[in-house]
């Protein structure tokens, strides 16, 4: 339920609801607003809760809320939340602009990749150190190795960096070397890990499952919002659909519904729905005009030689109209 405080609440009413809400076996989460401060008190609701919570002094009204995601939901936070990551703001007017390799594959390819992204207008780094795949005779990533190369290139290039986390045990290790965890795809539902994300003073990037729907993502996006990590930024990158001419099929309509259900910033990946190069740059259009907040693309100097993902993955000049093309937008 959404405790609504009387404009001009002091500090001393703030913290008076909030240890009621603690004392009925509820966390609190406080979302303080313009006009408005507004808590959540997350947790089994009671009636009775509500009556003892609306006669505290202060309190303007008790709402209950009807979605079952509290926490991203924009009745607790109606206004656009962003996320810092570095020097990038993701959401309330910034835009991520990210690129990069799919997998880390050594130290000189993904320099050149950096470099090249770099020029071209990217202000994040992406890449993968961990790489879940379909066979276990794919390859896997350099996985730790792979995290020091990123952290190389992020130094020297000045792009933060966001990498696959894959595995709960993981999570201390990646967020060693990442400036942002990504949850996969494979990964939206596994809430042992999304509960340790939850856990880590870092932002996450959540992508969206491709037969998933928006109520399951941001449901998924409320098991790290409860831990307390409201650094959370969700990616669309394509559902499963009927088209066999495509990887995946890119779900703007998900895009604009999201916007307007949640507070959370969203960015698009038209690399993966795509699955092919020359309709990435049209999809990531797409996904901006539908409200997104950014993108996340595959760039590859030689995709021929990519060892994962090749055809997907734009090459440097691509990239560079690509970029050309989202400035008339942002």
């Amino acid at each position: 339920m959404l405790i609504v405080l009387q404009s001009g609440a002091s500090q001393k009413t703030i913290d008076q609801v909030v240890k009621r809400i603690e004392e009925l076996g509820l966390r609190a989460h406080l979302s303080q607003g313009k006009f408005r401060t507004i808590i959540g008190a997350i947790g089994e609701e009671n009636i009775a809760f509500r009556d003892q919570l609306r006669s505290i002094e202060g309190v303007e009204d008790v709402v209950p809320i009807m979605r079952p995601y509290k926490l991203a939901s924009r009745d607790f936070h109606p206004e656009n939340s962003f996320v810092q990551v570095g020097n990038v703001k993701i959401g309330g007017g910034g835009y991520a602009l990210i690129a990069g390799p799919c997998a880390v594959e050594d130290r000189q390819i993904c320099h050149e990749i950096a470099k090249a992204v770099k020029e071209n207008g990217a202000n994040m780094l992406r890449g993968g150190a961990f790489k879940p795949r379909t066979s276990p005779y794919s390859f896997q990533g350099l996985q730790e190795e792979g995290l020091k190369i990123l952290r190389e290139c992020s130094e020297q290039y000045g792009l933060p960096v966001v990498t696959e986390v894959t595995d709960p045990r993981n999570v201390e290790l990646v967020g060693r070397y990442a400036d942002m965890l990504q949850v996969g795809a494979r990964n939206m539902q596994n809430f042992v890990l999304l509960s340790e994300v939850g856990k880590a003073n870092k932002p996450v990037l959540l992508k969206r499952g491709p037969s998933s729907t928006v109520k399951d993502w941001l449901m998924s996006a409320e098991y790290i919002l409860s831990e307390g990590n409201n650094q959370v930024v969700l990616c669309e990158r394509g559902s499963q659909g009927f088209e066999t001419e495509m990887r995946f099929t890119l779900d703007v309509g998900a895009i604009a519904l999201a916007k307007c259900d949640s507070h959370l910033p969203i960015i698009v990946d038209p690399s993966h729905a795509a699955g092919r190069r020359d309709l990435v740059i049209r999809l990531a259009l797409a996904g901006i005009a539908a409200g997104a907040d950014g993108l996340i693309v595959e760039v590859h100097t030689c995709p021929e030689k990519a060892k994962c993902d090749g055809p997907q993955a734009l090459t440097a000049n691509m990239f560079a109209e690509l970029m050309q093309q989202v400035k008339q937008f942002v």
